[in-house]
């Protein structure tokens, strides 16, 4: 029987010779076809004769084949395609540089999100269809539809602005930046997709390496920060708030690692909303129990945030940290203003019911609680809500 192949690295050698293949102005979604068939080429021949010594530089020369026999008979790319066969393999500066490459072409500002998060964990991540079908709970037709999509929309745009941005160093990080975010945060919210969480964690990994940059760290920072909790998140399936989580299984390492990303990144005075949310995250982790949280500065640190950001969600966070200075109705007046730039937004309802219920009015907490539940939308978020609700009732048919 043949021994199994590495799927580790099959997936970090698609993602370089993708990125090798675009970089000398491929077509995307030509260059993934001919990746996808060097890949299906090897699952054949290394099992039998054995992974290659340089299975990037086989796997490129097998898909460069492939593109040009495909593209053979278009008169006008046949000399850009013998050029480019030409050109020697690309070394360790060049691979980073196709990784960056190819992940802002995924993140490219003409996809929404629904196309360029997709497109991303399929080309970048190296995740089947099939897997982010499954971490999105949607049908496989539906992944592969955006997919086609993004693909499609990118080879309708003009990428010479695009790479020359990125040639000099210009390129727009804050969209890739967003994604990556959109990613982690649908992994980390939903207890049964810590993978996609990881996954989040592991390219933004890539893009501070290839792309050292404060916002950049500040993102890596803050997605370390929040995934050191992840095993007290939940508890058999119930979500547990984070003052009630048991802190000893926080992990550690990743915090001290978090923090020290943060510190480099703040010492540069450049501060962004990703450094800003990291050094909230840093207070919450670092205090060793609710009680020591260091609610004054997690105040100021909301007070910067939204003054870069004017959101509205920042507020509503920020009207949590006022609550915890100066009191629950202090907390309660700063929502005014939030409600009308955040309509039937769950949170909005689950604040202002915390902050009812530290006031003493449980009545107003419980139905609140189960407007906020109403509208939840996932299911731990939605059960944890309407525990709260059942609790505050309770404690209004004991008085």
């Amino acid at each position: 029987m043949a021994p199994a192949l590495d799927e580790d690295l099959l997936r970090e050698a698609s993602r370089q010779v993708l990125g090798a293949l675009v970089r000398r102005a491929a077509d995307f979604a030509a260059a993934e076809d001919a990746v996808q068939e060097a890949l299906l080429e090897a699952t054949l021949k290394w099992p039998e004769s054995g992974v290659p010594a340089e299975p990037v530089a086989w796997l490129t020369t097998v898909a460069r084949r492939k593109l040009v026999d495909v593209q053979r008979s278009d008169a006008s790319r046949r000399q850009r395609e013998a050029n480019a066969a030409l050109e020697p393999e690309p070394g360790p500066t060049e691979r980073s540089d196709d990784t960056l490459l190819l992940l802002f072409l995924c993140c490219h500002p003409a996809l929404s999100p629904t196309l360029a998060v997709p497109l991303t964990l399929r080309a970048v991540g190296g995740l089947t269809t099939r897997e982010i079908a499954e971490a999105y709970l949607l049908p496989e037709a539906t992944i592969a539809q955006r997919i086609s999509r993004a693909k499609k929309t990118i080879g309708q745009q003009d990428l010479s602005a695009f790479r020359a941005a990125l040639a000099a160093g210009e390129p727009d990080k804050p969209v890739v930046l967003r994604v990556l975010y959109l990613i982690f945060n649908e992994g980390y919210t939903t207890g049964d997709r810590i993978d996609l969480a990881a996954e989040a964690i592991r390219l933004t990994r890539l893009l501070y390496a290839a792309s050292p940059d404060p916002e950049v760290a500040g993102l890596l920072s803050l997605m370390l920060l929040h995934h050191a909790r992840r095993f007290a998140r939940f508890d058999n399936g119930n979500l547990v708030p984070l003052d009630e989580q048991d802190r000893t299984r926080w992990d550690r390492a990743l915090i001290a690692e978090g923090v020290g990303v943060l510190q480099a990144a703040l010492a540069e005075g450049r501060h962004g909303e990703y450094q800003v949310q990291a050094a909230i995250a840093a207070l919450h982790d670092d205090a060793r129990s609710a009680d020591e949280t260091d609610w004054t500065q997690i105040l100021a640190w909301y007070d910067e945030l939204v003054a870069l950001t004017n959101n509205p969600l920042a507020e509503l966070s920020r009207a949590v940290a006022v609550g915890e200075v100066d009191g629950p109705l202090a907390g309660l007046r700063a929502l005014d203003g939030v409600e009308e730039r955040l309509t039937d937004y769950h949170r909005l309802y689950a604040v202002r019911a915390h902050l009812h219920e530290r006031a003493g009015n449980t009545n107003a907490a419980s139905d609140l609680f189960a407007k906020a539940a109403a509208s939840a939308t996932s299911t731990a978020e939605r059960n944890h809500l309407l525990r709260r609700a059942a609790q505050a009732r309770a404690a209004t048919t004991e008085r």
